[in-house]
């Protein structure tokens, strides 16, 4: 068994703070629970702001460098020829296709930057693009690039390693490599 449970949260790195706080919450719904600023805490030389989705604490850590001269990011990840490794994409996760749809409705009417969908990741499903994961997403860029993928259904492991889909589904002759 894994000793960790989940991945809860992820942070990342904002040229704007107040325009990305501005998008998250406008965009996807998140609430601030708190902005504290470079060097606040000892230890601490960056300036962050806590959001979340629900009741923890935060699922979304934004951080910004007042020190740093940001230069934008290649909108295709494939297009960044140099430099440090990055993330690809953080993803959001809806609880059910109607909600995955009003998003993406509110992604295209809002005029956002979409890099691929929406898809139906899927090899089985003959209305899939061929690759993993049989759920359905759109990938959206944040104001300063980052890549976002909101989705939905994405499958379940059964505990002989065979998936599921979105609808519970058992999709037979897939297996995962791990049990």
């Amino acid at each position: 068994m894994p000793l960790v449970k989940r991945l809860q949260h992820f942070a990342v790195e904002v040229a704007d703070t107040d325009r990305s706080i501005a998008f998250y919450r406008d965009v996807f719904g998140f609430k601030l629970t708190e902005r504290h600023g470079a060097g606040e805490c000892e230890n601490i030389p960056v300036e962050l702001t806590f959001l979340r989705l629900g009741d923890v604490h935060h699922e979304l850590v934004l951080v910004h460098n007042p020190d740093k001269t940001y230069r934008p990011k290649p909108v295709r990840p494939e297009d960044d020829q140099d430099g440090p490794p990055m993330f690809h994409h953080f993803a959001l996760e809806c609880d059910s296709r109607e909600d995955w749809l009003n998003v993406v409705e509110k992604v295209q009417a809002k005029g956002l930057t979409v890099v691929r969908g929406p898809v139906l990741h899927s090899w089985v499903d003959g209305r899939g693009d061929g690759s993993w994961g049989e759920n359905e997403a759109v990938y959206v860029l944040d104001p300063d690039g980052h890549r976002i993928e909101i989705f939905c259904n994405l499958a379940t492991i059964d505990p002989d390693g065979t998936h599921r889909n979105g609808e519970g589904v058992r999709m037979e002759g897939t297996r995962t490599e791990e049990l």
